[in-house]
């Protein structure tokens, strides 16, 4: 049982295929933040939960974790307790929920991987605007036939460890799930199904008869756009600031991570990272469950 006088909770998340939340591990980050630190274990050797009844300062208490377990491949999350469990999820598709960028892949079966690759790590890296480079990506992309598509499904792409469950855990405690991309409909519909979003949205490419025209539908839904989804549903749900989750990588994802109750920067960009509620650099996905306090039983299992 949980001290009702429980202020912050700082979760210690190992990913399942590197399991080193050892008893030692967490005594030693108890120890670090001192008397009056709970203990929990959520799922054995990947999550624990160390909850502090004194008063403290997020920040100040993840820097000295950080500080402890130096070294060690092990997130951790630092948020209040009381506000931790989320009713809204807004996810990034490309390299957050799939391993990939769909648009470089793309870009592949033309010849020019390299050089949309280029353009799109800057445009992550928030070093150029977001939508003329996807103009600029697009462009390159004319004439390529859209059945390419179905085969970099099925061929290139790969879900994220921890994707799936994490979105279907969230649904079956009676949670929304929303898959909001820079990426493009002939994807998210198709792996937001698979994953198990609620709804996806991103934006439409141009076909000219059964070829990509080389241009895609304003508005560009970037980064204006994945926070206005996140308002209007916070909204529609009438959810409270803190009832809300966001994930992404990219600096178009910025603007959505900081209007979230919490914003997890998932294996991100350097300035993302930063300025990020919170960062997963280690583990899978489901990292997102346990810095809600789910435990590994009440996980569903896909």
């Amino acid at each position: 049982m949980v001290s009702s006088q429980a202020t912050l909770v700082a979760t210690l998340i190992a990913n399942p295929s590197q399991p080193v939340v050892s008893d030692d591990l967490v005594e030693k980050a108890a120890r670090t933040l001192g008397h009056g630190t709970e203990r929990t274990v959520l799922a054995r050797g990947i999550a624990a939960d160390l909850v502090l009844t004194a008063s403290a300062q997020a920040k100040e208490v993840e820097t000295s974790l950080r500080t402890a377990l130096e070294g060690e491949p092990v997130d951790i999350v630092v948020q209040p307790f009381a506000t931790r469990r989320k009713r809204l999820l807004l996810a990034d598709m490309d390299s957050t929920m799939i391993g990939q960028e769909c648009i470089d892949e793309l870009a592949d079966y033309v010849g020019l991987k390299r050089e949309v690759s280029e353009i799109t790590e800057r445009a992550m890296r928030g070093e150029i605007a977001f939508e003329p480079a996807l103009r600029e990506r697009v462009a390159l992309l004319k004439n390529l036939p859209v059945k390419v598509v179905d085969e970099i499904i099925e061929k290139r792409l790969t879900l994220t460890p921890g994707g799936p469950a994490l979105v279907r855990t969230i649904r079956a405690s009676g949670g929304y799930t929303c898959l909001v991309s820079g990426g493009f409909t002939l994807f998210t519909g198709p792996i937001g199904s698979k994953i198990g979003f609620n709804e996806h949205r991103s934006n439409h490419l141009i076909l000219d008869g059964e070829k990509l025209a080389g241009l895609v539908e304003e508005p560009i839904l970037g980064r204006e756009a994945k926070l206005a989804t996140l308002i209007e549903l916070r909204s529609h749900f009438n959810l409270a600031h803190h009832e809300t989750m966001a994930v992404g990588d990219g600096a178009n994802d910025l603007a959505m991570l900081g209007e979230a109750g919490l914003g997890v920067a998932f294996r991100a960009k350097p300035t993302v990272a930063a300025a990020a509620h919170a960062r997963i650099d280690h583990a899978d996905l489901t990292a997102l469950l346990f810095a809600q306090g789910y435990r590994a039983e009440e996980i569903v299992q896909v």
